[in-house]
């Protein structure tokens, strides 16, 4: 089997955009999911109509073991690694709970890392390799009343930096994107007015579509992109 692609969190708005996107003609495509069982078999079957082998794992990323649960699933190498796992986390952060928190950074964080961890190796064996991560503006930024997602997005950007230096001597390249606002189901958190009111601060004036994450996300992957590692791609609209 060819290495193939690993994409967490396939069953999502972006997650499903980036897996249609680089699906293909003799592309093996491994889909995560939690919950979106029914999404995710939907975008399998996109995703071989598109000509692409295609398996779903199901793992729990907010747990911590969460990474390697995935890992054991795996039946084939892995060439390619597009992390993509996200929830929404408002509220002042004296109000976050213990719980909570540490879920935050299973998910955005610690999992994704182990996750690397885990197949990296038979990436440095082959001299080949790409991991793209799904950050966020707040990474770079952080934002109030976002403040532990802030600091797990900043610890995913640093991570990045980081370890594209170690990898890059054997032909691995670590990248991320970091979306701004994107139309998704996680902005069902605010009413219509506050959508518009918050798509009015950003100067393309719109939240970006999924599709437009999943093209930065394609772009890295690509071997025109070799010479770019180590790199936060921010895909905002100018906000």
């Amino acid at each position: 089997m060819k290495p193939g692609t690993l994409i967490t969190g396939a069953g999502g708005a972006i997650g499903s955009a980036v897996s249609r996107s680089l699906a293909g003609e003799d592309e093996v495509l491994f889909l995560h999911y939690h919950r979106s069982r029914e999404n995710a078999e939907r975008v399998k079957k996109q995703c071989e109509e598109r000509g692409s082998e295609v398996y779903l794992i199901e793992a729990d990323l907010s747990a911590a073991g969460g990474a390697s649960s995935l890992a054991a699933q795996l039946h084939g190498p892995i060439g390619r690694i597009v992390y993509n796992c996200g929830s929404a986390s408002y509220g002042l952060f004296q109000d976050i709970e213990e719980r909570e928190l540490y879920e935050l950074a299973n998910l955005h964080l610690l999992n994704a890392m182990w996750l690397v961890h885990e197949l990296l190796p038979a990436m440095i064996s082959r001299k080949q390799g790409s991991v793209v991560l799904i950050s966020s503006i707040w990474g770079d930024r952080g934002a109030a009343l976002e403040t532990a997602y802030s600091a797990m997005k900043g610890g995913m950007n640093t991570f990045v930096k980081a370890l594209a230096k170690e990898t890059a001597p054997s032909g691995i390249r670590v990248n991320a994107v970091a979306p701004g606002m994107v139309d998704s189901p996680m902005m069902q958190e605010f009413t219509e007015d506050e959508q518009r009111k918050l798509a009015e601060e950003v100067p393309a004036g719109r939240f970006a579509r999924p599709g437009e994450i999943a093209e930065a996300v394609r772009f890295l992957m690509d071997p025109a992109a070799s010479y770019i590692n180590g790199h936060i791609l921010d895909v905002n609209g100018a906000w």
